[in-house]
């Protein structure tokens, strides 16, 4: 079991940040609901790489081509799958609000075997479990997921499982702790 207990590096502030990510963790933090979003005031200290991570993570959600809710299930799986209480905080609340229940909360801890999945839900979860546990995805599994989404979509919700399974691993590796705590 990974030690979460001490940050390796201290969440920023203006000092660290600077005031262009200072006044973006801010904003990020408040949307979060949170008054301290530790994720942003640690990857904020890499100045402008930072920005660039944030504009492509928008890119992938909210700014994705696939429904929020669709998006929300990916990340939570993913963050199920590798653990990730922080992940896990953010998203079960950003999923609320993209329609995702406390029922459906419980069956993306189960995942694809649960019965109550549609069949292309099914199939998304599918992708995400191979995904996260072989880093590919198997031809069957594939097809199944290409008879729901177009070439776009595919690729979105490969970059959005790699995505939040990356951000994960900088998460754990970092031990950014969760917020309020």
């Amino acid at each position: 079991m990974v030690s979460m207990s001490q940050p390796r590096i201290a969440p920023g502030r203006l000092k660290e940040l600077g005031p262009v990510n200072w006044a973006v963790w801010q904003v990020l933090s408040r949307a979060a609901g949170t008054s301290d979003a530790h994720l942003f005031s640690t990857l904020g200290r890499t100045k402008g790489l930072f920005r660039g991570w944030l504009h492509y993570s928008g890119r992938l959600m909210p700014g994705g081509r696939l429904p929020r809710h669709e998006s929300e299930l990916v990340i939570i799986r993913v963050a199920h799958l590798r653990g990730c209480e922080y992940e896990m905080d953010h998203h079960i609340r950003l999923g609320r609000r993209a329609g995702v229940t406390p029922e459906i909360l419980e069956r993306l801890r189960t995942g694809a075997a649960d019965p109550d999945w549609t069949d292309k839900h099914r199939a998304l979860l599918e992708a995400v479990d191979q995904l996260v546990a072989t880093r590919d995805i198997d031809d069957a599994t594939w097809a199944r997921l290409a008879a729901y989404y177009d070439e776009r979509s595919l690729i979105e919700i490969v970059l959005l499982v790699n995505q939040y399974e990356g951000l994960a691993s900088t998460i754990t590796a970092l031990r950014i702790q969760r917020d309020g705590l």
